[in-house]
């Protein structure tokens, strides 16, 4: 597996920096130590075009996709796309795999098999895309099993601390264990989860996710509307620097390998000001 190092970037919108059009925000989020750069794999045919710029634009951080819907790229496509930033990056990508959610996605239907299949093609491929060079976006158990059988490890996204505890359970001392941690730099509690709920608001419509949260012991009071204080406080990080840095701490001594953060902020531009703060507490 690629070395993804303790705590990486998870952004999903604009890479160009508010104050400066022409900075190159990949590069300096290098720079100050972060080790890999997450992304979503948005809903192109294949792999979207911004992760061979975000290869292009750094020297050696690894880039993963968080995640690519089995549902709208092709395995071959997949395949081929992987396979031409391997032969210009070699071993800096990581594609990471994820059944999306029955509301975003048509004809929706056994996600579990349908991710079982897929891989079985990745496999096929004339150039296959190796097990140690995929990761899962696994919440439950089977996929989480799936995960430790049929990739690298597992991905999972907007996770409390309890759950990357027992992910690493289910997974076993080998798989590598990702979890995103959303990020909201304010101090004032009630400021905090207002920008959070901002977030939260529209996650927990998913069942995917609200389903994992129940299974973990949150009611139904915790994931109505936005969700309570409870879970916004769980699945946020929110405060100072090293309020974060506190929960990135927590993630990793209940098993996780490698944190990737997602600053809570305007996606038209990369929020490179908070990345930087944080850098500054975090190495």
């Amino acid at each position: 597996m690629v070395d993804l190092g303790p705590i990486g970037v998870w952004w999903s919108g604009s890479w160009r920096a508010p104050d400066d059009p022409e900075l190159d925000a990949p590069h300096e989020i290098e720079a100050l130590g972060y080790g890999a750069l997450w992304s979503s794999g948005r809903y192109d045919p294949g792999l979207a075009p911004h992760f061979e710029r975000l290869l292009a634009a750094t020297s050696h951080v690894p880039v993963a996709s968080g995640v690519v819907s089995i549902w709208h790229g092709a395995p071959a496509d997949v395949g081929r796309d992987v396979a031409a930033l391997e032969a210009r990056f070699g071993g800096r990508f990581v594609l990471g795999l994820g059944v999306s959610h029955a509301p975003l996605t048509e004809h929706y239907a056994r996600p579990y098999a349908h991710m079982v299949a897929y891989l079985d093609a990745l496999d096929a491929l004339e150039t296959p895309v190796p097990p140690e060079r995929r990761v899962l976006a696994a919440l439950r158990p089977r996929m989480l099993e799936l995960a430790a059988a049929r990739a690298a490890g597992a991905h999972p996204y907007f996770v409390p601390v309890e759950h990357t505890a027992k992910a690493r359970g289910i997974l076993g001392p080998g798989p590598v264990l990702a979890p995103e941690v959303a990020v909201v730099l304010e101090t004032d509690p009630a400021r905090a989860r207002e920008v959070a709920r901002g977030y939260t608001t529209g996650y927990l419509t998913l069942p995917n996710y609200s389903q994992n949260l129940r299974d973990l012991g949150y009611g139904e009071d915790d994931v109505a509307g936005g969700g309570s204080d409870r879970l916004v406080d769980a699945v946020i990080a929110w405060g100072d620097a090293a309020a974060v840095a506190e929960r990135v701490r927590q993630h990793h001594d209940a098993g996780a390998d490698h944190v990737c953060l997602q600053v809570i902020a305007d996606y038209a531009a990369f929020p490179l000001a908070q990345y930087r703060e944080l850098a500054a507490t975090l190495f």
